[in-house]
């Protein structure tokens, strides 16, 4: 078993590893709305952005909250 030092500071580097993956999603539709031609490919990149934005936002909070300690009574 991990003491929970250990286990904190791993599921830091997860919630900051999310952040950064949609952060590079983000980047990866800019570059193809940027490079785009048509239309088509405009409307994928501003589809990546949204939905890469929208992870980053939602899924860092969740997992905090998932792990968060329960209060004690």
């Amino acid at each position: 078993m991990t003491d929970p030092d250990t286990r904190a500071r791993n599921r830091y580097f997860l919630m900051v590893g999310a952040r950064l993956i949609s952060v590079g999603g983000a980047i990866l539709g800019i570059l193809i709305i940027g490079k785009a031609q048509t239309l088509e490919p405009k409307i994928l990149g501003v589809a990546i952005v949204i939905s890469a934005l929208i992870v980053m936002a939602v899924v860092p909070r969740h997992l905090a909250r998932r792990w968060r300690t329960p209060p004690k009574l």
